[in-house]
Formats: structure tokens, C-alpha cells, sequence
């Protein structure tokens, strides 16, 4: 488990006791905070009180003693409309956060020495896979790696950073609608294509919760086979933000949009490969960054090359894809 430091002596409002509201709980007791907890079904409080919570009905109670709202993320923040909880936190000033909040600011007060690296993965397709992927290969690399989040673990119950070198996490946009800190070392968009619409309020409230997983990031790796990721590339490419663009057609978008935007992104102009089709070497790169990723779908590369087609291969196991 990751103790939540910060709220030491404070009421802390938990609403939604699944998964993620009740490890919250947890890291937030063990970091020394009061968490008051409430859910609108009976099991869920029945768990929380054989813990040894305090279950308090937050529709009742004095919402100007509470420090903060760690929402579910399966309550909706804004759409279709504002759960009640979201209503009377924000009519008592007090501040919204959420699971994956809680985490980053307990990495913030882990000192430099120990804090673990953090990539945190997000995309309305490809991951969970790709997360686990990512945790994968860096345990077989021989690092220290914890992987959570939306998939498998809580993002609180995890070890604590002292026990982890890489934490590799999957952020789902109702998640990084409840976060405003998150600094991950990688932050990954793997696509965007139309999801959830109903509880961000159309599309461009959608990208908007996916593009939040950058706000913070060290290095940022975007998917831009879709027109909103390329948006949310040109975005961040005229922030000078340090980054890469991923594609499974490199070169064979010609948004003009995101053509547009240079030196940060740009085309060197080398000829096709007579395998893909596409143009060698298509480097629309951030201005820190003088590559992109780019594979022929289905192919494993070795020593940049390609080695095994993948094309027939069976989906990844797990529970993640049972959707």
C-alpha cells in the first residue's frame, strides 16, 4: 500500500467504495488523514465498517469540515450532470480529487532519492494491454515494477515507492478528470476514437480528459493515427514540450494541421519503403525528441528490424479484456 501523506488530522470525504474508494481509504488512514466514507449501496459500507471506517451518510453532513472529495470514478464529475456529492463540495469549497491524485501527491513527498519512475498509459484502446506489456518487459529487464490502476491493482494498493523502482499505470479519462498532478516520468496515449461521450459532454470534453495525462509529463509519447491525437501533438509541440509521436502508419497522415507546425514537427521528405508503403524515416518529432514510432502493424522489431509477425497471434489474456 502507498500511505497518502498531506491530510494528517483531516476529514477526508470518500464517496464510492469499490476498488479504488476503499484502497483510498486505506492510504489515506495510513497516512494519518480521517477518511469519512459513504456508499450508496449496503455492501459497500458493511466492508468499509467491518475495517473500522467511519460510514457517515455525506448527504447529511457538515461538508465545511471536510479537507477534500475523493470521488469514485465511476460518479460522474460533470455529465450527464454533476453527481450530488460533486454538488456540495463544490458549494462548500472544498477541493475534488480522485484515486490517481492521491498517488501522485504522495510521490511528490517521497524524497528524489527513492521515488520510483512512473509511466502512466492511457487511450480508448490498447491500455490495459499495452500496460501490461510495458510491466512486462521492464520486469524481464530486472527492474523493480509495480503495475496498476485501471487494471488489476488500485493504484493505492500497490507497494510502497521504497519497494518499487517503475511504477507502469493505466489512467482511464475518469480518472485524469479527478487528477491535477500527475508528473509522470512517460506519459503514453495510445489512440483516441469516440468513448464515454456521455460523461464528458462530447468529444472535445473527451480528448480534453485524455490530453490532462501531459499537463505534467517529463517526456510524452502520442498516438496521432486519429485526428485528435494529432491535435493534442501539434498542442503540445507549440508548448515546446519534449516528446514523440507514435503511429502504426507512419507518414501516412498528412494533417495539414500538424504539418503545419515546424521545426517541432516536420517531415524530412526520405522515399518509401516498398514493404509499407509509407515514407522512410517520417520524423514529425517535439522539439526535444528527432524521432517518431512507427511499425508495420503485426511485426515485433529486433535491433530495428523486423523479426516476428505478430499478425495471427492470439490477444493478450486477462481480465482487462473482458470489457
Amino acid at each position: 500500500m502507498i500511505p497518502v501523506p498531506g491530510f494528517e488530522g483531516r476529514r477526508i470525504a470518500v464517496f464510492g467504495l469499490g476498488r479504488s474508494g476503499i484502497t483510498a481509504a486505506r492510504a489515506l488512514h495510513a497516512g494519518g488523514a480521517i477518511p469519512i466514507l459513504w456508499d450508496d449501496g449496503v455492501s459497500g459500507r458493511m466492508q468499509a465498517e467491518a475495517e473500522g471506517f467511519t460510514v457517515e451518510d455525506l448527504s447529511q453532513a457538515d461538508w465545511s469540515q471536510f479537507a477534500a472529495l475523493v470521488l469514485s470514478p465511476g460518479a460522474p464529475l460533470t455529465h450527464p450532470e454533476p453527481h450530488w456529492t460533486v454538488d456540495r463540495a463544490k458549494a462548500a469549497a472544498v477541493e475534488i480529487i480522485g484515486d490517481i491524485e492521491l498517488f501522485a501527491r504522495a510521490l511528490a513527498r517521497t524524497p528524489g532519492t527513492v521515488r520510483p519512475r512512473v509511466i502512466a498509459i492511457t487511450g480508448t484502446n490498447g491500455k490495459s494491454t499495452t500496460t501490461a506489456l510495458v510491466g512486462w518487459v521492464l520486469k524481464q529487464a530486472g527492474m523493480k515494477v509495480a503495475v496498476g490502476g485501471n487494471i488489476g491493482i488500485g493504484v493505492l494498493a500497490l507497494p510502497a515507492p521504497a519497494e518499487v523502482g517503475v511504477y507502469v499505470i493505466e489512467a482511464s479519462s475518469y480518472q485524469l478528470d479527478l487528477t491535477t498532478s500527475l508528473a509522470p516520468d512517460v506519459a503514453i496515449l495510445t489512440n483516441i476514437s469516440p468513448d464515454h461521450l456521455d460523461r464528458h459532454g462530447g468529444m472535445e470534453g473527451y480528448v480534453a480528459a485524455k490530453a490532462r495525462i501531459f499537463a505534467h509529463a517529463a517526456l510524452s509519447l502520442v498516438g496521432v493515427d486519429e485526428s485528435w491525437g494529432q491535435g493534442i501533438a501539434t498542442a503540445l509541440a507549440a508548448e515546446g514540450r519534449t516528446g514523440t509521436l507514435i503511429s502504426a502508419h507512419p507518414g501516412e497522415s498528412r494533417d495539414p494541421v500538424l504539418s503545419s507546425v515546424t521545426p517541432a514537427l516536420q517531415d524530412n521528405g526520405r522515399s518509401d519503403d516498398p514493404q509499407t508503403g509509407h515514407p522512410k524515416d517520417w520524423v514529425p518529432a517535439f522539439a526535444g525528441m528527432s524521432g517518431s514510432i512507427g511499425v508495420r502493424p503485426g511485426s515485433l522489431l529486433v535491433a530495428g528490424g523486423p523479426s516476428i509477425d505478430l499478425t495471427h497471434a492470439r490477444s493478450l489474456p486477462g481480465r482487462h479484456n473482458a470489457q
